[in-house]
Parts: structure tokens; C-alpha cells; sequence
């Protein structure tokens, strides 16, 4: 199953866990039980209409799924989907 990875300002939200492991043919399918299973995280990865946010970027395997097909991505059993929150700062 396709492993997660959850950024330490989100942690918060996933108990503290760095690593989810859930199950499902795509990105979106992923998400979904992703923010199913930790209420409070749908809003800070996802907008109004569903779409990843702008200062979010998914990566699988270290590509961007943005230029992949998005929240339909494709995954594998071993695949590793990495949630980067843009920071700020000066």
C-alpha cells in the first residue's frame, strides 16, 4: 500500500504520526481516506472544489503531480506520496 508522508506542521492532525499507509488505485482515492481518517486535514490540502491547493504540492515518488495526471495519478503498492505545504519567511 501506497505510504504517506505527513509534514510536521500537519502532524498535528494525523497524532503525530510522520507516515500514513492506505490503500487505493490513485492519488484522490488515497486522499480521500487520508482526510476521511483525520478530520481537520481535507481543508489544508484540498480547496472548496477539490483541487490541491496552490501552496500545496503532492509529490509521488519525488515527481510533482501536477505534471503527472493530478489527484488521478496512478499508484503502486510502493509508492511514496509526500505532502509539502509552502512555507514563508524571510
Amino acid at each position: 500500500m501506497p505510504t504517506i508522508r505527513i509534514p510536521a506542521p500537519l502532524r498535528g492532525i494525523t497524532d503525530n504520526k510522520e507516515e500514513v499507509i492506505l490503500s487505493g488505485a490513485n492519488l484522490e482515492q488515497v486522499l480521500t481516506k487520508l482526510c476521511d481518517a483525520y478530520p481537520g486535514l481535507l481543508e489544508r490540502i484540498l480547496d472548496q472544489q477539490g483541487e490541491i491547493r496552490r501552496f500545496v504540492n503532492i509529490f509521488v515518488n519525488d515527481e510533482d503531480v501536477r505534471f503527472l495526471q493530478e489527484r488521478q495519478t496512478p499508484l503502486n503498492e510502493s509508492d511514496v506520496i509526500s505532502i509539502l505545504p509552502a512555507s514563508a519567511g524571510g
